[in-house]
């Protein structure tokens, strides 16, 4: 059986399409978001990649939150999305936003 993650249980995974011409000005504004999320929500573990390819000259941009195991998952998600307000002018279309949980109990 697989080992729970020391992050708990839970997950949350963030995609979105920007332009690739702003892909410095995202990077900025989402790194800083992240930044300020994990002050707010100690444990919390952050990631922010891209495709390598952008395609019609968008990149998927993934944001990714290990979650403590003290943490709830709707609480940080809607902080989560209240805090990327400030990624809309870089946004092409809609943030989808998907939690998961570990497999092993």
């Amino acid at each position: 059986m697989q080992a729970v993650s020391p992050m708990g249980r839970h997950a949350l995974f963030i995609y979105y399409r920007v332009r690739d011409v702003h892909a410095e000005e995202l990077m900025t504004a989402a790194t800083a978001m992240q930044t300020t999320l994990q002050a707010s929500h100690p444990g919390l573990d952050v990631r922010l990649l891209r495709r390598p390819e952008a395609q019609e000259g968008l990149h998927t941009w993934m944001e990714t939150y290990g979650l403590p195991p003290d943490a709830d998952p709707a609480a940080l998600a809607a902080d989560v999305e209240r805090a990327a307000r400030g990624l809309s002018p870089w946004l092409v279309g809609a943030r989808h936003v998907e939690h998961f949980v570990a497999c092993a109990s």
